[in-house]
């Protein structure tokens, strides 16, 4: 594995970082179960909720059960209502969100070499700006935060951000490296060309990403951040 990160890290010209795992837990003061528990009642309330099925309703998941109202409603008031919610449920979360142990000196030794960062998520941009901004970090995504957009159809594995945040980097797909925590983020990448190395900050997130078929897993960014030193001083 050592080869293959060392290949991922010296190739990337740019990096884009999925935001939810790879840079912090952004529900770890306020759960994402009662984020989506608030919009299953707000749901259950206007009698809309019947286009989830019985596991939609279980995973809760908020993410899930905005795709899934986008997929019965698509463009619809009710759809752009529900990801209202959810982006100040989000927005609130950032308050409390826990930095991902490493992150901030990996995005600071990249930046620092002169990678060109951004963020592709699926949370809203909001979000990601304040925690970044919590953070000092802002600066170092000279590409841009790039959050989910109005449709929830273009949540990934959509490769939408994906693109965005390439078409904002100004680089090839062939020049970026995107890390994520799931296979959702591996699927994105993959269709829009982009390298992919998978962060499972424990077993059941490396075994899913493994199973999607990633290639390289990391559960720390610091294998990522000696890798990336050991180039810099070579250069």
């Amino acid at each position: 594995m050592e080869d293959v990160l060392r290949n991922l890290v010296g190739g990337a010209q740019s990096v884009l970082f999925d935001f939810d795992g790879p840079l912090c837990r952004l529900f770890a003061g306020h759960p994402a179960e009662d984020v989506a528990d608030g919009l299953l009642d707000w749901l259950d309330d206007r009698g809309q909720s019947g286009f989830l099925t019985a596991a939609e309703r279980l995973a809760r998941d908020p993410h899930a059960i905005l795709a899934a109202a986008g997929r019965a409603f698509p463009g619809s008031a009710l759809v752009a209502s529900l990801e209202g919610r959810l982006s100040d449920e989000e927005a609130l979360a950032a308050k409390s969100a826990a930095p991902t142990p490493g992150a901030e000196s990996l995005v600071r030794e990249w930046h620092a070499a002169g990678v060109r960062l951004a963020v592709a998520s699926n949370n809203c941009a909001e979000a990601v700006f304040r925690h970044l901004e919590g953070r000092d970090l802002l600066e170092c995504f000279v590409g841009g935060l790039h959050g989910r957009a109005g449709d929830p159809q273009l949540l990934k594995p959509h490769p939408d951000c994906v693109h965005r945040a390439l078409a904002a980097l100004g680089q090839r797909a062939g020049t970026a490296l995107m890390i994520g925590d799931s296979p959702n983020d591996l699927l994105a990448a993959r269709s829009a060309g982009v390298a992919f190395l998978g962060y499972g900050r424990d077993e059941r997130h490396e075994r899913r990403l493994r199973e999607a078929g990633a290639g390289c897993v990391v559960s720390s960014p610091a294998p990522v951040l000696e890798v990336l030193r050991e180039l810099r001083v070579r250069l």
